[in-house]
């Protein structure tokens, strides 16, 4: 049992279901989002002094090249493997501006593992103030050599397991 505080209350909380019957389901801590920091630099902003709206999309990639080295090891190594990754989509919702010399914390976390795609979140987070929420899908490919055309094929086994580090608990499908 553990107990918490609710409504300046403490509360003993029972792991076992009041419904007879039932037992409770138990709540996995969701891992943790990986986290990149980076500080704006004045070339990255447009002449209202914020953010050029197209370097988020820099911003991203740039998270998510440094999650997949975290998680999984550098990149080139996959390719060199004969898989690659490309982006088959990307979305941004912006909520508020960064400007020049601002300290950002990129948030990263896997929305989605599929059998040949992933989902990456990607917040951008300013002193705790959420400026811009995005995410990006890859899509696992063949890596090409010379005229060889690009095709779709599932994540390798280690390429899974280690993305499932960052994962959400509903990632996995």
């Amino acid at each position: 049992m553990s107990s918490a505080l609710i409504d300046g209350t403490e509360a003993t909380l029972d792991p076992v279901s009041p419904v007879p019957g039932r037992t409770a389901s138990r709540v996995s801590p969701v891992p943790a989002p990986f986290v990149h920091e980076l500080r704006v630099r004045y070339g990255e902003c447009d002449p209202q002094g914020i953010v050029f709206n197209a370097n988020y999309l820099l911003y991203f990639d740039v998270a998510f090249t440094e999650m997949w080295r975290a998680a999984v090891g550098p990149w080139q190594d996959m390719v060199t493997s004969g898989i690659d990754a490309v982006v088959a989509e990307a979305g941004l919702h912006f909520r508020a501006p960064a400007r020049f010399d601002d300290e950002l914390e990129l948030l990263a976390q896997v929305k989605r593992l599929g059998r040949s795609t992933i989902t990456t979140g990607i917040d951008v987070v300013r002193d705790g103030e959420l400026l811009v929420a995005g995410e990006l899908r890859h899509v696992c490919v063949s890596a090409p050599t010379g005229a060889q055309a690009i095709r779709s094929r599932p994540w390798p086994p280690d390429i899974r397991s280690g993305l499932a580090r960052y994962a959400s608990d509903a990632a996995q499908h």
